[in-house]
Order: structure tokens, then sequence, then C-alpha cells
């Protein structure tokens, strides 16, 4: 009997599983530990096929549907939280130019999406966090281009990336551009308050923008328009957010489940006690229910329909029950859940920072309260 049997076509869930077994569950805790980006895993996915599973096949992509891409950050996460958080900034940067951007950085960039380009989504700002209406980071007309000054703070796989989508504000409104690394004027450094502690990925960084100059088609979409397209696309990022957070709550209950069934106390296996069991019947019912709620906001990403209403409630539900999963998990093993050397504490760790990273749970259901 296969506990988590794959919503999606098996064979291409196994081929994951199989790639996350070899590849990153060996080097998950080592991850966690030292709070490293996971380039090469991230590399051997690009490889494999897996960082650009929705993007067309003429722009470098698989071409497959948003199902399949919750698949692999379902079972990448399973593997790493860390490893899930990575592939998610790639996954951002690609869909906000797949959707908003004009044929030039299509060409540019996308393809490079599948051949295992590192990408960040900055958006963040000290002096204002999820509140991106206004910037303190400025873009000006300049010639024929774009000159760019301020300050980006907290940016998640800002450690390793390749490319980041920066939000400034112009004259017109808040826009989105399109910024290589290594730009003159590009420069990025470790703040105070760059390291968390679950979804260890490498320290978030602060990314200054010192008179950088872009060329005028580095704008993404229509200037003014940059709130809607950062919003429009966290719709997409939120719902494999939910696919990330039933990862870990699977990979926690797995744990727990594998050790209480060897572990014995007042002469039988911890599983055999009926309050136990009840533990384990809620835990599952609770990840069925998030998982199938996933694929369905899944679906809607798709179709295309209701997608701000089923993304956010995929991630506020998913979350939840990662956590109060990975919490239980911990409490069923007793001493062993707490242990250092023990998992329990990575799952634990990482899925409470998902209740805030990529949309806290209020702003959620402030999402979901406007649509009612």
């Amino acid at each position: 009997m296969e506990l988590w049997p794959a919503c999606i076509d098996p064979d291409y869930v196994a081929g994951i599983r199989d790639f996350a077994r070899r590849e990153i569950i060996p080097h998950a805790d080592d991850i966690d530990r030292r709070d490293v980006y996971p380039r090469e895993i991230l590399k051997a996915m690009a490889k494999a096929g897996y960082n650009a599973v929705t993007l067309p096949t003429e722009q470098g992509g698989a071409g497959l549907s948003h199902s399949h891409a919750a698949a692999v950050f379902e079972e990448v996460s399973y593997a790493s939280g860390a490893v899930g958080i990575s592939l998610i900034t790639i996954f951002q940067a690609q869909t906000i130019l797949k959707t908003f951007g004009n044929d030039t950085l299509k060409e540019t960039y996308l393809p490079q999406f599948g051949q295992g380009l590192l990408s960040s989504y900055a958006l963040t700002e000290a002096n204002h966090g999820s509140d991106i209406r206004s910037l303190d980071t400025k873009a000006v007309r300049d010639g024929q281009g774009w000159l760019l000054n301020g300050e980006k703070s907290f940016i998640t796989s800002g450690s390793a990336a390749e490319f980041f989508i920066i939000l400034a504000e112009t004259p017109v409104g808040v826009s989105t551009f399109a910024v290589p690394m290594g730009l003159e004027g590009l420069s990025s450094y470790i703040g105070t308050n760059s390291a968390t502690f679950g979804l260890r990925n490498g320290p978030h960084v602060n990314l200054v923008l010192k008179d950088v100059r872009l060329p005028d088609h580095a704008l993404i979409g229509v200037e003014g328009k940059g709130v809607r397209q950062a919003v429009g696309t966290l719709n997409y990022s939120r719902t494999l957010a939910g696919a990330i957070s039933i990862g870990i709550a699977r990979a926690a209950f797995d744990a727990a489940l594998a050790f209480v069934s060897k572990r014995k106390a007042f002469d039988q296996r911890v599983i055999e006690f009926q309050g136990i069991q009840w533990y384990f019947a809620d835990m599952m019912a609770e990840i069925e229910a998030a998982r199938l709620l996933v694929y369905r906001a899944a679906r809607a990403l798709d179709d295309g329909v209701d997608q701000d209403r089923y993304a956010s409630a995929a991630k506020l539900k998913a979350a939840k029950v990662a956590t109060d999963v990975a919490a239980l998990a911990v409490q069923v093993c007793g001493a062993y859940g707490v242990m250092e050397n023990a998992p329990f504490g990575r799952f634990l760790r990482d899925a409470k920072a998902y209740e805030i990273a990529g949309g806290s749970a209020e702003i959620l259901k402030n999402t979901l309260g406007k649509y009612l």
C-alpha cells in the first residue's frame, strides 16, 4: 500500500521521487545546518528537466501543467524545504517574464531557466515589508534606458542568484525590471537580519543598486503596473508554496510513523497505542485535505479561474497543516523528537517559516476576505 499516491502521472512522480532520494535527501540536513544555497542540486534539477516545468518547450521548458509543477515542488520539499524555496524563486522569475515580459526579455532569459539559471524575486524593502505599493528604490528614464537606485532587503536566494526581478518606483508608479547580476553598480551584502531558523537556503541578502543602468526593454510589462504583476505572480507561487508545505508535512509524518512503528514502550510498539493511532489518523486526514486543495489550486492556474482564491486558500491551509503535523511529529517521538540529530526540528522550523514567508497567514486571510 502506498500511503501518498501520485496526484498526477505516476511515472512522472516516480521519477521526481527517485531524483529527490538520490540527489537531495543525503544533503538535506547539511544544507540546513550550514545555511547554504544548494547550487549543485538546482543545476542538477535543471539538467533533469525540473526547473522549467511549465515553460513552453520552445522556450526551453517541459510544457507541462501546474499540477506537474506542484508535484515537483511537493516531492523536492519532502526531501528538503530549503531546496523547495530555492526552486520557487526561480519559478517566480520565469512566471513574471512569461506572463508580462516583452519578446526581447522572453527570448533572452526564458531559455536560460531550463539550462539552470538561478534567480531571485527582489520585492522587499526594509521600510515597507509586505506593502509594495510605494518603494524607496527608484527608477528613472535615462536616455534610451533606465537608471535604478535603492536597496532591497531580505532577499531569498539572493546569495546565489544570477538574475533578479526587481520592483522599483518610477514617476508613473511601481514597476518591474529584469536585472542580471554582474551589472556595474549592483552589489549585495549580508545584513544583520539575514539568517532565518527555517527554510535555510543561504543567508538572505540586501541588494544595493547604485546608478544601475538598464536598457529600455528591461522594463517588464507596462510601467506603473508592477504591483499588479507581482501580485499576479504570487498567485502562482503561493500555490506551489502550498505544495512545499505538503512535502514538509509528509516528511514529518513519515519519519514519525517510522519511529513509532519500531519504538517499544510498556511491552508494545508505540504505534499500537490507540491514542497514538488517533494522532496519526488526524494528521493523515489533514494532509490529504490540504493536498487535494493544493492540486485544485494548481488546476485553477491552468484554467485561469479564481486563481487568487484557490492559491491563497491552498497556502493558508497547507502551511498550517505542515506546522501542526511537524509539531505533533515531535511530540509522538518523545525525547528523540527534540534531538539535534533527528530531522524533526528541521521539519518544524521549515513548516513554521512558511506560515510567514511568501505571504503570511494574515495576508492570505485578507485576500480571501476580499474575495467574499
